[in-house]
Protein backbone atom coordinates (compact mmCIF):
# COMPACT_ATOMS: atom_id res chain seq x y z
CA UNK A 1 0.00 0.00 0.00
CA UNK A 2 1.38 3.37 -1.31
CA UNK A 3 1.98 5.98 1.95
CA UNK A 4 -1.07 8.79 2.21
CA UNK A 5 0.24 12.11 0.50
CA UNK A 6 0.97 14.89 2.57
CA UNK A 7 -0.69 17.29 0.55
CA UNK A 8 -3.39 15.29 -1.29
CA UNK A 9 -5.92 16.45 -4.48
CA UNK A 10 -9.36 16.13 -3.27
CA UNK A 11 -11.91 15.27 -4.92
CA UNK A 12 -15.76 16.56 -3.61
CA UNK A 13 -18.77 14.34 -5.33
CA UNK A 14 -21.76 16.55 -4.96
CA UNK A 15 -19.09 19.81 -4.73
CA UNK A 16 -22.72 22.29 -5.51
CA UNK A 17 -24.26 21.09 -3.05
CA UNK A 18 -24.28 23.52 -0.03
CA UNK A 19 -21.98 21.12 2.32
CA UNK A 20 -20.07 20.51 -1.12
CA UNK A 21 -19.66 24.50 -1.22
CA UNK A 22 -18.68 25.05 2.21
CA UNK A 23 -15.88 21.64 1.66
CA UNK A 24 -14.58 22.87 -1.27
CA UNK A 25 -14.11 26.82 0.74
CA UNK A 26 -12.34 24.75 3.67
CA UNK A 27 -9.92 22.53 1.88
CA UNK A 28 -8.72 25.06 -1.06
CA UNK A 29 -8.28 28.10 1.81
CA UNK A 30 -8.13 26.33 5.33
CA UNK A 31 -5.78 23.53 3.84
CA UNK A 32 -4.49 24.88 1.02
CA UNK A 33 -5.57 22.05 -1.03
CA UNK A 34 -6.31 21.49 -4.64
CA UNK A 35 -9.76 20.31 -5.00
CA UNK A 36 -12.00 18.77 -7.84
CA UNK A 37 -15.47 18.64 -8.21
CA UNK A 38 -18.24 16.55 -10.01
CA UNK A 39 -22.11 17.14 -9.33
CA UNK A 40 -24.39 14.79 -10.97
CA UNK A 41 -26.99 17.24 -11.89
CA UNK A 42 -24.08 20.09 -13.14
CA UNK A 43 -22.66 18.77 -16.42
CA UNK A 44 -20.02 21.63 -16.36
CA UNK A 45 -17.91 20.17 -13.08
CA UNK A 46 -15.30 17.95 -13.28
CA UNK A 47 -16.15 14.43 -14.21
CA UNK A 48 -15.98 11.16 -11.95
CA UNK A 49 -12.99 10.20 -14.09
CA UNK A 50 -10.94 12.73 -13.37
CA UNK A 51 -12.03 12.09 -9.24
CA UNK A 52 -10.78 8.78 -9.66
CA UNK A 53 -7.45 9.46 -11.74
CA UNK A 54 -6.22 12.83 -9.45
CA UNK A 55 -7.76 12.87 -6.52
CA UNK A 56 -6.12 10.78 -3.22
CA UNK A 57 -8.90 11.45 -1.20
CA UNK A 58 -12.44 11.43 -2.80
CA UNK A 59 -15.55 12.89 -0.40
CA UNK A 60 -18.67 12.12 -1.11
CA UNK A 61 -21.45 14.75 -0.50
CA UNK A 62 -24.53 13.73 -1.63
CA UNK A 63 -27.98 13.08 -0.43
CA UNK A 64 -28.63 10.38 1.63
CA UNK A 65 -31.07 8.37 -0.57
CA UNK A 66 -28.47 8.60 -3.49
CA UNK A 67 -24.90 7.77 -1.91
CA UNK A 68 -24.85 4.10 -1.02
CA UNK A 69 -25.57 3.69 -5.37
CA UNK A 70 -23.04 6.33 -6.13
CA UNK A 71 -20.65 4.69 -4.09
CA UNK A 72 -21.02 1.56 -5.83
CA UNK A 73 -21.12 3.63 -9.31
CA UNK A 74 -17.58 4.62 -8.35
CA UNK A 75 -15.88 1.18 -6.73
CA UNK A 76 -17.01 -0.04 -10.47
CA UNK A 77 -15.81 2.79 -12.31
CA UNK A 78 -11.96 3.02 -10.01
CA UNK A 79 -11.50 -0.59 -10.19
CA UNK A 80 -9.08 -1.01 -7.75
CA UNK A 81 -7.09 2.33 -8.60
CA UNK A 82 -8.48 3.55 -5.29
CA UNK A 83 -6.27 1.53 -3.51
CA UNK A 84 -4.06 3.40 -0.74
CA UNK A 85 -6.11 6.30 -1.09
CA UNK A 86 -8.94 7.74 1.12
CA UNK A 87 -12.60 7.52 0.46
CA UNK A 88 -15.03 9.94 3.15
CA UNK A 89 -18.69 10.76 3.53
CA UNK A 90 -20.45 13.13 4.70
CA UNK A 91 -23.86 11.88 5.06
CA UNK A 92 -26.59 11.96 8.02
CA UNK A 93 -26.82 8.41 7.87
CA UNK A 94 -23.64 5.92 7.85
CA UNK A 95 -24.30 2.29 8.07
CA UNK A 96 -25.19 2.13 4.62
CA UNK A 97 -22.86 4.49 3.00
CA UNK A 98 -19.57 2.94 4.91
CA UNK A 99 -20.87 -0.24 3.71
CA UNK A 100 -20.98 0.82 0.36
CA UNK A 101 -17.16 2.40 0.35
CA UNK A 102 -16.16 -0.48 2.26
CA UNK A 103 -16.63 -2.41 -1.36
CA UNK A 104 -13.75 -0.36 -2.79
CA UNK A 105 -10.27 -1.20 -1.51
CA UNK A 106 -9.50 2.56 -0.20
CA UNK A 107 -9.08 2.97 3.44
CA UNK A 108 -12.73 4.49 4.60
CA UNK A 109 -14.29 6.90 7.22
CA UNK A 110 -18.05 7.97 7.72
CA UNK A 111 -18.34 11.54 8.70
CA UNK A 112 -21.09 13.34 10.47
CA UNK A 113 -21.34 17.26 11.01
CA UNK A 114 -24.21 17.55 13.53
CA UNK A 115 -25.34 20.92 11.62
CA UNK A 116 -26.35 23.02 8.82
CA UNK A 117 -23.68 24.15 6.40
CA UNK A 118 -22.40 26.93 8.46
CA UNK A 119 -21.08 30.83 7.97
CA UNK A 120 -18.39 30.18 9.87
CA UNK A 121 -14.92 29.12 7.82
CA UNK A 122 -14.69 25.73 10.61
CA UNK A 123 -16.76 23.72 12.67
CA UNK A 124 -15.94 25.17 15.89
CA UNK A 125 -17.47 24.25 18.52
CA UNK A 126 -20.02 21.74 16.75
CA UNK A 127 -20.39 17.87 16.69
CA UNK A 128 -19.08 15.60 14.27
CA UNK A 129 -19.39 11.81 14.91
CA UNK A 130 -16.61 9.94 13.36
CA UNK A 131 -16.72 6.25 11.96
CA UNK A 132 -13.50 5.13 11.27
CA UNK A 133 -14.48 1.56 9.51
CA UNK A 134 -10.79 0.82 7.34
CA UNK A 135 -7.75 3.38 8.39
CA UNK A 136 -4.33 2.89 8.12
CA UNK A 137 -1.44 4.98 6.33
CA UNK A 138 -4.19 7.77 6.10
CA UNK A 139 -4.32 8.55 10.30
CA UNK A 140 -2.51 10.71 10.61
CA UNK A 141 -3.95 13.06 7.73
CA UNK A 142 -7.45 12.03 8.97
CA UNK A 143 -5.96 13.88 12.21
CA UNK A 144 -4.73 16.69 10.48
CA UNK A 145 -8.40 17.30 9.11
CA UNK A 146 -9.89 16.91 12.18
CA UNK A 147 -7.37 19.18 13.81
CA UNK A 148 -8.27 21.85 11.27
CA UNK A 149 -12.03 21.58 11.13
CA UNK A 150 -11.72 22.01 15.00
CA UNK A 151 -15.26 20.50 15.97
CA UNK A 152 -16.05 18.65 18.81
CA UNK A 153 -15.82 14.60 17.90
CA UNK A 154 -17.80 11.34 19.12
CA UNK A 155 -16.66 7.99 17.47
CA UNK A 156 -18.95 5.59 16.53
CA UNK A 157 -19.53 2.02 15.06
CA UNK A 158 -21.86 3.44 12.27
CA UNK A 159 -25.06 0.90 13.27
CA UNK A 160 -24.90 2.70 16.68
CA UNK A 161 -24.70 6.33 14.92
CA UNK A 162 -28.18 5.34 13.04
CA UNK A 163 -29.82 4.16 15.79
CA UNK A 164 -28.66 7.21 17.62
CA UNK A 165 -29.67 9.38 14.85
CA UNK A 166 -33.34 7.85 14.87
CA UNK A 167 -33.50 9.39 18.35
CA UNK A 168 -31.17 12.66 17.82
CA UNK A 169 -32.34 14.08 14.38
CA UNK A 170 -35.70 12.16 12.83
CA UNK A 171 -37.64 12.29 16.66
CA UNK A 172 -36.66 16.13 16.68
CA UNK A 173 -37.94 16.60 13.30
CA UNK A 174 -40.84 14.93 13.71
CA UNK A 175 -41.80 16.18 17.10
CA UNK A 176 -41.49 19.95 15.79
CA UNK A 177 -42.92 19.04 12.56
CA UNK A 178 -46.10 17.25 14.12
CA UNK A 179 -46.31 20.66 16.26
CA UNK A 180 -46.08 23.33 12.95
CA UNK A 181 -49.12 20.45 11.72
CA UNK A 182 -51.18 21.40 15.13
CA UNK A 183 -50.65 24.74 14.47
CA UNK A 184 -51.67 24.64 11.11
CA UNK A 185 -55.00 23.09 12.14
CA UNK A 186 -55.66 26.09 14.78
CA UNK A 187 -54.83 28.91 12.66
CA UNK A 188 -58.12 29.70 11.15
CA UNK A 189 -59.43 30.06 14.36
CA UNK A 190 -56.32 31.46 16.27
CA UNK A 191 -53.95 32.29 13.49
CA UNK A 192 -50.77 30.90 12.76
CA UNK A 193 -47.54 31.41 14.24
CA UNK A 194 -46.93 35.29 13.44
CA UNK A 195 -50.64 35.83 16.05
CA UNK A 196 -49.36 33.39 18.95
CA UNK A 197 -45.66 34.61 19.28
CA UNK A 198 -47.15 37.69 21.23
CA UNK A 199 -48.34 35.47 23.33
CA UNK A 200 -44.76 33.30 23.38
CA UNK A 201 -43.23 31.71 26.30
CA UNK A 202 -39.83 31.02 26.36
CA UNK A 203 -40.12 27.19 25.42
CA UNK A 204 -42.80 28.00 22.38
CA UNK A 205 -40.39 30.76 20.57
CA UNK A 206 -37.66 27.85 20.83
CA UNK A 207 -39.54 25.24 19.35
CA UNK A 208 -40.93 27.78 16.81
CA UNK A 209 -37.59 28.96 16.26
CA UNK A 210 -36.46 25.14 15.37
CA UNK A 211 -39.48 24.75 13.48
CA UNK A 212 -38.76 27.77 11.14
CA UNK A 213 -35.93 26.69 10.76
CA UNK A 214 -36.40 23.49 9.47
CA UNK A 215 -39.20 24.43 7.61
CA UNK A 216 -36.71 27.17 5.62
CA UNK A 217 -34.03 24.39 4.70
CA UNK A 218 -34.06 22.05 1.65
CA UNK A 219 -36.91 19.53 2.17
CA UNK A 220 -35.20 16.70 0.86
CA UNK A 221 -32.55 16.41 3.74
CA UNK A 222 -35.36 15.97 6.39
CA UNK A 223 -37.46 13.79 3.86
CA UNK A 224 -34.22 11.61 4.30
CA UNK A 225 -33.62 11.46 7.82
CA UNK A 226 -37.21 10.42 7.91
CA UNK A 227 -37.24 7.81 5.57
CA UNK A 228 -34.05 6.60 4.95
CA UNK A 229 -33.39 5.71 8.19
CA UNK A 230 -34.26 2.04 8.73
CA UNK A 231 -34.77 2.95 12.56
CA UNK A 232 -37.20 5.95 12.25
CA UNK A 233 -40.32 3.19 12.31
CA UNK A 234 -39.46 1.91 15.94
CA UNK A 235 -38.82 5.59 17.24
CA UNK A 236 -42.19 6.80 15.49
CA UNK A 237 -44.37 4.42 17.20
CA UNK A 238 -42.87 4.36 20.76
CA UNK A 239 -43.41 8.30 20.40
CA UNK A 240 -46.64 7.86 19.13
CA UNK A 241 -47.67 5.67 22.17
CA UNK A 242 -46.21 8.49 24.88
CA UNK A 243 -48.50 10.87 23.22
CA UNK A 244 -50.82 8.76 23.06
CA UNK A 245 -50.92 7.52 26.44
CA UNK A 246 -50.83 11.45 27.80
CA UNK A 247 -53.92 11.89 25.46
CA UNK A 248 -55.78 9.25 27.52
CA UNK A 249 -54.94 10.38 31.14
CA UNK A 250 -55.94 13.74 30.35
CA UNK A 251 -59.32 12.45 28.55
CA UNK A 252 -59.83 10.17 32.11
CA UNK A 253 -58.73 13.45 34.04
CA UNK A 254 -59.29 12.33 37.88
CA UNK A 255 -56.72 11.87 40.59
CA UNK A 256 -55.58 8.55 39.41
CA UNK A 257 -55.29 9.93 35.99
CA UNK A 258 -53.00 13.20 37.56
CA UNK A 259 -51.00 10.58 39.55
CA UNK A 260 -50.24 8.41 37.45
CA UNK A 261 -49.41 10.95 35.10
CA UNK A 262 -46.76 12.55 37.61
CA UNK A 263 -45.55 8.80 38.22
CA UNK A 264 -44.74 8.42 34.12
CA UNK A 265 -44.07 11.44 32.40
CA UNK A 266 -42.55 13.48 35.55
CA UNK A 267 -41.18 10.80 37.96
CA UNK A 268 -39.94 8.12 35.30
CA UNK A 269 -38.45 10.86 33.57
CA UNK A 270 -36.59 12.61 36.05
CA UNK A 271 -34.74 9.14 37.28
CA UNK A 272 -33.82 8.78 33.43
CA UNK A 273 -31.94 12.51 32.91
CA UNK A 274 -30.40 12.58 36.44
CA UNK A 275 -29.69 15.37 38.26
CA UNK A 276 -26.78 16.62 36.58
CA UNK A 277 -28.92 16.61 33.22
CA UNK A 278 -31.05 18.02 34.42
CA UNK A 279 -29.33 21.15 36.19
CA UNK A 280 -27.30 21.45 33.18
CA UNK A 281 -30.70 21.74 30.35
CA UNK A 282 -32.38 24.01 32.83
CA UNK A 283 -29.24 26.10 33.14
CA UNK A 284 -29.16 26.20 29.23
CA UNK A 285 -32.95 27.18 29.00
CA UNK A 286 -32.42 30.25 31.48
CA UNK A 287 -29.06 31.15 29.00
CA UNK A 288 -31.10 30.99 25.94
CA UNK A 289 -34.42 32.98 27.94
CA UNK A 290 -31.79 35.85 28.44
CA UNK A 291 -30.58 36.38 24.88
CA UNK A 292 -34.41 36.01 23.79
CA UNK A 293 -34.94 38.55 26.03
CA UNK A 294 -31.88 40.87 24.93
CA UNK A 295 -33.07 40.33 21.45
CA UNK A 296 -36.09 41.98 22.26
CA UNK A 297 -34.18 45.22 23.64
CA UNK A 298 -36.28 48.45 21.52
CA UNK A 299 -32.63 50.67 21.56
CA UNK A 300 -29.94 48.62 19.95
CA UNK A 301 -26.98 49.11 17.82
CA UNK A 302 -25.78 46.64 15.08
CA UNK A 303 -22.43 47.10 13.82
CA UNK A 304 -19.94 45.42 11.69
CA UNK A 305 -15.79 45.83 12.53
CA UNK A 306 -14.49 45.28 9.43
CA UNK A 307 -10.79 44.99 10.84
CA UNK A 308 -10.71 41.33 12.60
CA UNK A 309 -7.41 42.00 14.90
CA UNK A 310 -7.00 41.76 18.64
CA UNK A 311 -8.57 45.85 20.33
CA UNK A 312 -11.21 46.01 17.60
CA UNK A 313 -13.66 45.23 20.19
CA UNK A 314 -12.64 47.22 22.79
CA UNK A 315 -11.85 50.81 20.39
CA UNK A 316 -15.94 50.18 19.54
CA UNK A 317 -16.91 49.86 23.17
CA UNK A 318 -14.40 53.11 24.00
CA UNK A 319 -16.89 55.24 22.51
CA UNK A 320 -20.01 54.55 23.90
CA UNK A 321 -18.31 54.83 27.38
CA UNK A 322 -16.60 58.27 26.17
CA UNK A 323 -20.24 59.41 25.14
CA UNK A 324 -21.31 58.08 28.68
CA UNK A 325 -23.33 55.47 27.61
CA UNK A 326 -24.32 52.16 29.73
CA UNK A 327 -24.71 48.74 28.08
CA UNK A 328 -27.19 46.22 28.91
CA UNK A 329 -26.01 43.59 26.55
CA UNK A 330 -23.87 42.43 23.66
CA UNK A 331 -23.96 39.43 21.27
CA UNK A 332 -22.11 38.14 18.00
CA UNK A 333 -23.63 36.48 15.29
CA UNK A 334 -22.58 35.62 11.96
CA UNK A 335 -24.21 36.62 8.57
CA UNK A 336 -24.63 34.80 5.57
CA UNK A 337 -21.46 36.19 3.88
CA UNK A 338 -19.67 34.99 7.11
CA UNK A 339 -19.33 38.80 8.68
CA UNK A 340 -19.40 38.74 12.16
CA UNK A 341 -22.01 41.71 13.55
CA UNK A 342 -21.91 42.88 17.20
CA UNK A 343 -25.33 43.77 18.91
CA UNK A 344 -25.21 46.34 21.25
CA UNK A 345 -28.47 46.80 23.53
CA UNK A 346 -28.75 49.58 25.93
CA UNK A 347 -31.58 50.26 28.92
CA UNK A 348 -35.11 51.75 27.47
CA UNK A 349 -34.41 55.08 29.23
CA UNK A 350 -30.93 55.22 26.49
CA UNK A 351 -31.03 59.14 25.15
CA UNK A 352 -31.54 58.25 21.42
CA UNK A 353 -29.42 61.48 20.36
CA UNK A 354 -26.51 60.34 22.34
CA UNK A 355 -26.76 56.82 20.65
CA UNK A 356 -27.33 58.51 17.44
CA UNK A 357 -23.96 60.26 18.25
CA UNK A 358 -21.93 57.32 19.02
CA UNK A 359 -22.91 55.85 15.98
CA UNK A 360 -22.01 59.19 13.67
CA UNK A 361 -18.71 58.27 15.33
CA UNK A 362 -18.12 54.57 14.60
CA UNK A 363 -19.03 55.23 10.79
CA UNK A 364 -17.19 58.72 10.69
CA UNK A 365 -13.46 56.94 11.70
CA UNK A 366 -14.19 53.56 10.65
CA UNK A 367 -14.19 51.67 13.15
CA UNK A 368 -17.03 50.12 11.83
CA UNK A 369 -20.10 50.05 9.79
CA UNK A 370 -23.48 50.97 11.84
CA UNK A 371 -26.07 48.56 10.44
CA UNK A 372 -28.98 49.09 12.32
CA UNK A 373 -29.27 52.27 15.07
CA UNK A 374 -31.81 53.77 16.99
Amino acid sequence: MREAAQTPVVGIVGSDGAYGRWLRRFFEQRMGLRVLGHDPADPGSDPPERLLDQAQVLVFATPIRHTPGLIADYVARSAGRERGRLWLDITSLKQMPVEAMLASQAEVVGLHPMTAPLKTPTLKGRVVVVCEARLAAWRPWLQELLDALQGEYVRAAPAHHDRVMALVQAMVHATHLGQAGVLRSFAGELGGPAALMPYRSIGFEMDAAVTARILSLNPEIYADIQFCNPHTGEMLARLAAQIAGLQGLVERGDEAARAEFRAQYLDGNRQVWGEAAMADGSYTFERVGYLLADLTETRSLSVHLPADRAGSLRTLLHVFERHGISLSSIHSSRTPAGEVHFRIGFEDGADVDTLRAAAAEIDRDGLGRVLESP
